[in-house]
């Protein structure tokens, strides 16, 4: 068969045009609809791949016409569709090597149904089908873990919790599946926002960032400050978080996944006024371990006694100077971690005032606040990522482009999301999520990134893309759209990533979502 190529719009029209026909036939089980049965095509053929290294429709359909009749209990079809899933394994090796980027993800979640027969089958068919040859399996994320009820370890309730299902594990098995189509399959999981459920636990309130307000991030995000009142933010200073962390990613990482993605790496997104933290009480460092490492900071008593102060009140006032004069003769002046000491005073010299000093000390401590709230986020994700390099798994953070920004006159975007300060030995995941019509916002995005790697480093950078083949939609270009312009500014870059494999098959996703085991 000769290679067949389409124009993107072309391309555009024949997903369109197939997606009704692939969605339903997916298994004969309950909650999930099977379709009339086509002609299956021949095999032992050359596969046709179009310019995405994506399957053709006909080849997409006689495939999953023969998992079909291969689950029905048809031998000859079982031998078929497997030969045909090697071939195409082949063809997507073979394009993929010689295509930009040579390596592309999907991001999917998984549902109990997934644990169905053929269903894992179906879904990964799709994805080959589509020219993927990576794979980012949710693994962590709303307050529950991808792992089975008799294997889980965690403090977190399992996805699959259908009685009889307690030692199917959805995670190994989607691992299995994709792997045996040539896919990498890495775990994507989330980092500082440990869910709903955790914030129900009444043995881990301590464990919850709190701002200066007395807000947890629970009660932060019931009250409507946050953009999604699901998420629920810890402390990453405290002891208990991080081991309750390093008890799920060690179970998932048993599971033998590719690679392990951390998102979530930051504080809550406030709506609003909230979505800008310019006083002391907007940062998420009042509970007690992380104001215990606060303080730690610390140089000298003077400087000890003022943070306390500033950040108790928010604010320094004149007195405060000269209180820890008073308290502390002996120190010349107050120091705490970054601050370099005044030079010595000269004899004619007298010593500043403290209303002279108040700004600039105020000032310092704002910034010393904002540093320490930000190193929180650093040394959680920097642990999380040695945990996983101890065992030989790679890793990669993901991130806003615009997380790290300052706001107005001394301000910061709330989530404090400095992914320059990542590790550069894990891959770079900058969301490119921006939306104006056209690509221009989204290339921002990604030259923003490139920039503002630290001098001397070389992190993989595998932009992550929102959208649908053949389709603009929510004012975002077509995904091939944003490839082609993606690879003309950057083809320096070879690994990209697209979101989600949901909005590619909408329909498909929803009766997996929705169906009962």
């Amino acid at each position: 068969m000769a290679s067949l190529f389409f124009t993107a719009k072309a391309h555009g029209l024949l997903l369109r045009w197939i997606r009704p026909l692939l969605y339903h036939g997916i298994a004969l089980t309950s909650g999930l609809v099977a379709l009339g049965v086509l002609p299956i095509a021949e095999t032992g053929q050359a596969w046709a791949l179009n310019a995405y290294c994506q399957v053709t429709q006909a080849d997409a359909l006689a495939k999953e016409n023969l998992r079909k009749s291969a689950l029905s209990g048809d031998s000859t079809a079982q031998e078929q569709y497997q030969a045909m899933v090697r071939q195409h394994t082949e063809a997507l090796r073979q394009c993929r090597s010689s295509t930009w980027p040579q390596r592309q993800a999907v991001w999917v979640r998984l549902y109990p149904c997934d644990l169905q027969p053929g269903i894992l089958d179906a879904l990964f068919d799709r994805m080959v089908n589509l020219g993927y040859n990576e794979v980012y399996v949710e693994a962590f994320y709303g307050g529950q873990v991808l792992l089975p009820q008799a294997d889980n370890p965690t403090v977190w309730p399992s996805v699959v919790q259908a009685a009889g299902y307690e030692r199917r594990d959805l995670l190994a098995e989607a691992i299995a599946t994709g792997r045996q189509r040539g896919l990498r399959v890495d775990a994507w999981v989330f980092a500082l926002n440990f869910g709903y459920s955790y914030g129900l636990r009444t043995d881990r309130q301590q464990v919850l960032a709190v701002n200066g307000r007395g807000q947890t991030t629970y009660s932060y995000a019931k009250e409507g400050a946050s953009s999604n009142p699901d998420e629920v933010f810890v402390d990453p200073y405290h002891s208990q978080a991080q081991a309750d962390y390093a008890s799920m990613l060690g179970a998932v990482l048993r599971r033998q996944p590719d690679g392990v993605l951390f998102d979530y790496v930051r504080y809550p997104r406030g709506v609003g006024p909230n979505s800008v933290a310019d006083s002391v009480d907007d940062l998420w460092i009042y509970g007690q371990a992380s104001r215990d490492v606060f303080f730690q900071r610390a140089v000298n008593q003077q400087g000890l006694e003022l943070m306390r102060r500033y950040i108790s009140r928010g604010h320094l006032i004149d007195s405060d100077i000269q209180d820890v004069r008073n308290l502390y003769p002996n120190e010349p002046e107050p120091l705490w971690q970054s601050r370099v000491p005044s030079p010595p005073l000269q004899a004619d010299q007298e010593r500043p005032t403290p209303a002279s000093l108040r700004p600039r000390l105020q000032a310092e401590l704002w910034q010393l606040s904002v540093a320490h709230a930000v190193q929180g986020i650093v040394d959680f994700v920097k642990m999380a990522g040695e945990q996983a390099r101890r065992t030989g798994i790679p890793s990669g953070a993901v991130f806003f482009p615009e997380g790290n920004q300052t706001v107005g006159t001394g301000g910061y975007d709330s989530r404090l999301q400095y992914w320059e300060r990542f590790p550069t030995w894990m891959t770079w995941h900058p969301m490119a999520y921006a939306v104006c019509g056209n690509t221009g916002c989204i290339l921002d995005g990604v030259r923003r990134v490139q920039t503002m790697i630290p001098s001397g480093a070389a992190p993989i950078v595998s932009p992550a893309l929102a959208g649908i083949w053949g389709q603009a939609t929510h004012n975002r270009p077509a995904l091939e759209t944003q490839m082609e312009a993606l690879r003309r500014s950057a083809p320096n870059i070879n690994n990209v990533s697209h979101f989600a494999y949901s909005w590619q098959d909408p329909e498909f996703d929803r009766v997996r979502k929705f169906c009962s085991l």
